[in-house]
């Protein structure tokens, strides 16, 4: 698909990663752009969000509430992440917006990887390998897919969740 629509990228294969200390331990060429991707819904059910930022940083949920005015937040089941994307635990990514039908989905990425170079690192709907490509590519796939798009500051701190 990206290289039908003229999209730079690069692939990098690696041992599947369930978190994102093990892709930390891995050689791969642009390690500051690593996406964390947490896939979460709000407390009726009713809307869901992708929330994009990069591998060390960690997602306050509550603080997240807040400043993007939503119900309260919990994580979306295994259920709804196969039923909604198609993926299993550990290959959520933006990649899997591309899968939502019904663009049920909000997707929120932290505005630092706009920064130089540009670059965001997120699975292929499989957690066995990463692809590199410019965060505005990304942006728009997922924009001309449907689902809106919102470029955020995040503040949830540094470290695992």
């Amino acid at each position: 698909m990206l290289e039908g629509k003229g999209i730079w990228h690069e692939v990098t294969e690696h041992r599947a990663v369930y978190h994102m200390a093990e892709l930390s331990q891995m050689d791969v060429p642009y390690p500051e752009a690593d996406a964390k991707n947490l896939f979460v819904r709000d407390d009726k059910k009713r809307n869901y969000y992708l929330i994009t930022v990069k591998g060390d940083r960690r997602v306050d949920l509550k603080e997240f509430r807040q400043r993007n005015h939503t119900r309260p937040l919990s994580f979306a089941s295994e259920d709804e992440l196969m039923d909604i994307m198609g993926l299993m635990p550990g290959a959520v990514t933006p990649f899997g917006v591309l899968n939502d039908r019904e663009l049920k989905i909000k997707v929120f990425i932290a505005r630092d990887f706009m920064d130089t170079p540009g670059v965001i690192g997120v699975h292929p709907n499989d957690n066995t390998a990463t692809v590199w490509l410019k965060t505005e590519d990304l942006i728009r796939l997922i924009e001309e897919h449907g689902n809106q798009v919102e470029l955020t500051e995040i503040d949830g701190g540094w470290g695992e969740e």
